[in-house]
């Protein structure tokens, strides 16, 4: 005779990316061990009659306990952002070990783990962020992490103390097909935010419904083709992360009809949120700014068919929480800060799967078995 299962959930209705079966799951030493109709004894018993049985969620797009290029450190640690994944269904974490300029990568390697060792609550990697391209990092660092399994990075073309020329963004690319990594892109047109954002600061439009105003469709949809460009070039998969529109997500779709391989992320605040929930009294409008902006009910339409079709094949949250009343927060520069000022940034870790689950599964814009392939693979 077996030995007794550690656990086993009866009764559920077990739901993977490729169906559904109403069966046991039987858990050891914190593994599932088997599935079946009537699986053995077991040392606890969770009855889930009447329930969906769900994969532990991969959260593969968050920053927890990050420095931003401006000094300001996210608000959640590890110990705190972890409870927060784990109530909302995450059990694994994929933040972000942030490069600044000047900074060893590998020392920012050492540096996240030693954050994240004595806190953590759920399983964690690493992706890295490479905004200091050197012969160093581009020789030897970058290529030996790989190496050594951290095997994503992202780039941004935006923020001046962060982003990549189009000449850096090759560079990064062709270390990234060589070593056999993913490279993920935060794609706006710095100069035409940069440009839109001179204009409307000189005619004192400066309060948070601005933000939306200075990152317009265009600009994400412009540097959304051009990264596909670049990756074409170097024939080498990419990721768009925080897709927030229909223009973007063409550009993606006609770079894959090429034949590139181009991978696409959009996020629980895209679904939920539109521009005019930045145009709230006073800097209540704070609350809502990050990057790429929230747009409009058409883009949300894009996107839920996008994630409903294929289009799109990771939903992220993107969770990069500032406190709202907070000196080292969105107030950093005070309450009549510009928009160009406040801390871009929401959380939505601990939301990202219920939001996913009551707008798109309950209102029947994605499937169950979608909703799983989205959320629990990274």
């Amino acid at each position: 005779m077996s030995e007794p299962f550690d656990l086993v959930v009866r009764g559920g209705t077990v739901v993977a990316a490729g169906g559904t079966a109403r069966c046991d799951v039987g858990i050891r030493e914190g593994k599932i061990a088997a599935l079946g109709d009537t699986l053995g004894p077991a040392r606890e018993t969770v009855d889930a009659a009447g329930l969906l049985v769900l994969p532990g969620g991969v959260d593969a797009h968050c920053h927890v306990d990050q420095v931003s290029s401006t000094g300001l450190i996210t608000a959640d640690d590890f110990f705190t952002g972890g409870v927060s994944a784990a109530c909302g269904g995450t059990t694994t974490i994929v933040p972000f070990a942030a490069q600044h300029r000047g900074q060893s990568l590998r020392r920012v390697v050492a540096d996240y783990h030693a954050r994240a060792e004595p806190r953590a609550f759920v399983d964690y990697a690493f992706h890295l962020i490479v905004s200091d391209p050197t012969d160093q990092v581009l020789g030897e660092e970058l290529p030996a992490l790989v190496r050594e399994g951290y095997a994503s990075l992202k780039v941004y073309l935006t923020y001046d103390a962060l982003r990549l020329s189009d000449r850096q963004v090759l560079e990064v690319l062709a270390v990234a097909k060589r070593e056999g990594a993913l490279t993920m892109f935060h794609a706006e047109n710095h100069d035409a935010i940069a440009w839109a954002t001179s204009r409307l600061v000189a005619e004192g439009r400066t309060a948070p419904k601005y933000h939306a105003v200075a990152r317009p469709q265009s600009a994400e949809r412009e540097a959304t083709a051009r990264c596909c460009a670049l990756a074409e070039l170097v024939d080498v998969p990419i990721l768009i992360v925080h897709v927030s529109c229909g223009g973007a997500l063409d550009e993606i779709r006609r770079a894959r009809s090429r034949g590139a391989s181009v991978f696409a992320e959009t996020c629980p605040q895209y679904l939920v949120f539109t521009a005019a929930d930045l145009d709230r009294p006073g800097f209540e409008g704070a609350k809502w700014m990050f990057s790429p902006p929230a747009r409009d009910r058409e883009a949300q339409e894009a996107l839920w068919a996008g994630l409903a079709d294929g289009a799109i094949d990771v939903f992220s949250s993107d969770h990069a929480p500032y406190r709202f009343d907070d000196p080292k927060g969105k107030k950093v520069h005070g309450e009549d800060a510009p928009f160009t000022k406040v801390p871009n940034g929401v959380p939505s870790l601990e939301l990202r799967m219920p939001l996913l689950f009551s707008e798109g599964v309950a209102k029947g814009r994605i499937s169950v078995e979608r909703f799983v392939d989205l959320t629990a693979t990274a």
